[in-house]
């Protein structure tokens, strides 16, 4: 199995069976024998082409009058992006896929991706160039401005670097940022709302912490199990892992120092780590999810003792699943700046993913009242 073969097979699973690409990308390797250099040109030929999907669409429909089968719409896609994305030489791109080809269709992929190494492009819009569902362009160039809107999306098509913690677990720089943000200490007592894979929880233990982790989907509490044992080390805090919905928390009220919320959420600032996302939110899920996350900081600011903290973080940029929030009743907002590349935002602190090649996070932090 070749890199482009294996490429074929997992964008496949993701256009018809609605895989994750996340998912489905490393299980396939896995069970491949490709060397490093293959692995690395399979992740970015799924990944890239799953991002710039709407793009390679408008570059192959010029030259389409009847809509291909499922099969020849992946083939296309896939040859458009490594022609006009991948830095594949023309030739290259354009072989190695008709090769993958049915017979069948064969002269027709290989008439199609020609015409379009041959081809320049007239964008017709700046969402289609970038890639995006229109409702996103336009939410992100409403929050944010148009300058900085297009600079982040650009980044959100590019891989993102890797970030690796002092134990070894492979962390994004901003989320790494939301757990310093907490504050612990040794012998403090933390709860993690939104635990699941462990990588907040885990950083709050290494301060010495000892750490509630909840997470309300057992499959996700099992890895949320294996990042704990695989962390732990001296000086490590105790880490008990919980399945449990964390709006109904069991847990006594007032009887911690501080509580993490990292809350679900839209997750548009890290749509390059997940780049099938942008295909499966939708616009009316940001105010559903927006429901989900005042009732969970409703129930984290009961569990926080008299002049305890709450810190509160998303994976998006927008004001309506951060700022928008009222602050908790009886808390107030902790003005002070985080560590890290923050910039202010309301109440809160917000990082862009063009301003330290991290994902983009709002994160908010209050005080209870003593």
């Amino acid at each position: 199995m070749s890199a482009r073969s294996l490429a074929v097979e997992v964008l496949g699973r993701i256009e018809r069976d609605s895989a994750y690409a996340n998912l489905v990308l490393p299980a396939a390797l896995a069970r491949s024998d490709l060397s490093p250099a293959d692995r690395g040109m399979a992740t970015d030929l799924v990944y890239g082409t799953t991002r710039m999907r709407r793009a390679c669409d408008l570059l192959v429909d010029r030259f389409v009058e009847v809509p291909p089968d499922p099969t020849t719409r992946t083939l296309l896609r896939l040859g458009a992006y490594q022609l006009a994305f991948g830095g594949v030489a023309p030739h290259a791109a354009v072989s190695e896929t008709v090769a993958l080809a049915p017979r069948r269709t064969r002269g027709f992929v290989n008439a199609v991706l020609r015409k379009v190494a041959a081809s320049e492009v007239s964008w017709p819009s700046p969402a289609v160039r970038l890639s995006y569902p229109d409702w996103i362009y336009d939410l992100l160039v409403e929050e944010l401005g148009e300058t900085d809107a297009v600079v982040a999306m650009e980044r959100m098509n590019a891989p993102p670097p890797v970030s690796t913690r002092a134990d070894g677990y492979v962390q994004d720089l901003a989320s790494q940022w939301v757990a310093a943000a907490v504050g612990a200490g040794p012998g403090e007592r933390v709860a993690d709302l939104c635990a699941a894979p462990g990588g907040k929880a885990t950083a709050v233990a290494a301060t010495g912490a000892d750490v509630v982790a909840l997470e309300v989907r057992e499959s996700r509490a099992g890895l949320l199990a294996a990042n704990v044992v695989s962390t732990a080390g001296p000086g490590t805090g105790r880490v008990a892992t919980v399945t449990a919905d964390s709006t109904r928390v069991p847990l006594p009220p007032s009887s911690l120092d501080a509580v993490l919320i990292d809350a679900p959420c839209s997750g548009l600032g890290a749509l390059r780590r997940r780049p099938d996302a942008r295909w499966r939110v939708s616009a009316d899920s940001v105010a559903r999810l927006a429901g989900v996350q005042r009732r969970l900081l409703e129930a984290g600011a009961a569990l926080v003792r008299p002049r305890g903290r709450l810190v509160y973080s998303v994976c998006t940029i927008t004001a309506a699943e951060s700022t928008a929030h009222p602050i908790p009743e009886g808390f107030e907002v902790d003005e002070s700046r985080p560590d890290g590349t923050w910039t202010p935002f309301g109440h809160g602190w917000r990082v862009l993913p063009h301003h330290a090649d991290t994902d983009g996070m709002v994160l908010l932090r209050y005080r209870r009242r003593s």
